[in-house]
């Protein structure tokens, strides 16, 4: 059986053992369109995170048996056109749970307690010469009786909402269904949510009900010591009006792993703000511990002992 994966560096240093032991397996760190057309010609397996595979790619492997990808969303395969040759397409889910919500509060505490400017003010030599044993010069805040908001109560929000409680914060969320059906917490309005939270995160999928959910209307209705997360996706969130209510005060910072191109361009909005000190911007990584990574290798390797 040969098996290739066509973007393996998005997988970063993990072991790749799972498949190997499993047939005749080949990496590539990254494949163009041509070279993808190249290298697929004579697999059974495919397995891809975020190559784009559409009929042209699919014809060109008459031997193809299996497509495997390293996420949950398959918007980047051409699903219908694979079961029209036969060819199954299996994704991964649950891989990354831990590892979001442990990036979820990553972001919060750092943008709540001042991490940064603490350990500034220690290694610039600020703290040494102030003659004090403190640096009161920024106010932080505790977690325990704030509120959060989580927009989109899945699996990963439900774990948000339990750890929140453990800091002793109080839980309420939005759902984005329109259906609810969790009773341990308060549903509220979207409306009723912004205005009353510390923090909104959002755990949400992009859809036509959640894209540009969040823009100016909205937050101007979060309070202006408010915080927002969002480890979801880019577009649920209007970038230039974050970039703005941020850099404006209309709401404390914000906390964002996720864009709706990425990688971000370098004329980004976030990254010419005034204030760039009240964002925390990561590359889309909060899926990516080292653990849930080598989980997500194991998972797709399952998927290919399945068959077909």
């Amino acid at each position: 059986m040969k098996i290739v994966f066509l973007d393996a560096a998005t997988m970063g240093n993990v072991s790749f053992e799972p498949f190997e032991i499993l047939g005749d397996f080949t990496r590539y760190e990254s494949s163009t369109p041509a070279e993808a057309k190249e290298r697929v010609e004579d697999v059974d397996v495919l397995l891809i995170n975020k190559v784009l595979v559409n009929k042209e790619l699919i014809d060109s492997a008459p031997n193809l048996k299996l497509i495997c990808i390293a996420a949950t969303g398959v918007n980047n395969i051409d699903v219908e056109y694979a079961a029209s040759k036969g060819i199954p397409v299996r994704n991964v889910a649950g891989y990354s749970t831990d590892s979001v919500v442990q990036s979820t509060f990553m972001h919060m505490l750092s943008l709540v307690g001042g991490s940064p400017y603490f350990d500034e003010s220690v290694k610039s030599g600020r703290y040494s010469r102030s003659g004090m044993f403190t640096d009161p010069n920024w106010n932080w805040w505790e977690l325990a009786g704030k509120t959060i908001g989580i927009i989109g109560l899945g699996n990963i929000g439900r774990k948000v909402a339990s750890i929140a409680e453990a800091f002793g914060m109080n839980v309420c969320y939005f759902s984005t269904s329109g259906t609810g059906h969790c009773k341990d917490y308060p549903c509220l309005p979207l409306e009723e949510l912004l205005s009353k939270s510390d923090i909104v995160s959002i755990h949400a999928p992009l859809n036509a009900r959640t894209e540009n959910l969040i823009g100016k209307e909205q937050l101007a209705m979060m309070k202006p010591t408010a915080y927002l997360i969002n480890m979801g996706r880019g577009a649920i969130v209007v970038e230039q009006d974050l970039a703005e209510a941020v850099d404006n005060g209309v709401i404390a910072g914000a906390g964002i792993d996720v864009f709706v191109t990425e990688p971000i361009p370098e004329d980004h909005p976030y990254l010419k703000m005034r204030h760039p000190e009240r964002m925390r911007l990561a590359p889309h990584v909060a899926w990516a511990s080292m653990e849930a990574r080598q989980r997500l290798i194991g998972l797709m390797a399952e998927n290919i002992k399945k068959g077909w």
